[in-house]
């Protein structure tokens, strides 16, 4: 009994505690300008990247823009509080552009009839660690996936932090 008592504290003090799951996530709650949360996100670390699985309501039916913005404040209403897209790279914006893509940039978010919509989407140029404390916002259009710098996506409609 005191052997792995020993064992463990030793291992322990070499190591370091083990990975805890919010070393490995981290989530956004995503505000309209009225403050009212229409979306959340759950934020992963994957092999490749960071997958994020995001559910959205409330919203109007069309395809919306969705990116990591370099700042994470989200001031309404306009959310210009979050700066561009998160773009360590220096790229142009949209994976049709040849210049592109931003590290912030997704898939367009899919929003029904019904007003909701969700998307799991692996993130494959960032890691949890460059995005936490960074932006997600949704736009009130859908992004085109070339136009430098926001892919004409329109206005900010939904905006939240990054937290681990």
């Amino acid at each position: 009994m005191m052997i792995r008592l020993f064992a463990t504290l030793l291992g322990l003090l070499l190591v370091g505690p083990p990975a805890t799951a919010s070393a490995q996530s981290a989530k956004a709650e995503l505000k309209d300008a009225q403050g009212k949360v229409v979306g959340t996100a759950r934020l992963n670390a994957v092999s490749g990247g960071v997958k994020i699985a995001l559910k959205a309501s409330g919203l109007k039916t069309g395809d919306h823009g969705f990116h990591i913005h370099a700042v994470g404040k989200c001031e309404p209403p306009a959310f210009t509080s979050a700066g561009g897209h998160f773009n360590p790279g220096n790229k142009k914006h949209g994976k049709k552009n040849p210049e592109g893509a931003h590290a912030g940039d997704l898939p367009n978010l899919k929003v029904g009839a019904d007003g909701t919509g969700s998307i799991d989407v692996t993130a494959g140029r960032v890691t949890l660690k460059d995005v936490a404390g960074l932006a997600l916002v949704i736009h009130a259009d859908p992004d085109d996936e070339k136009t430098d710098p926001t892919g004409n996506s329109g206005a900010r409609v939904a905006c939240g932090v990054i937290s681990k």
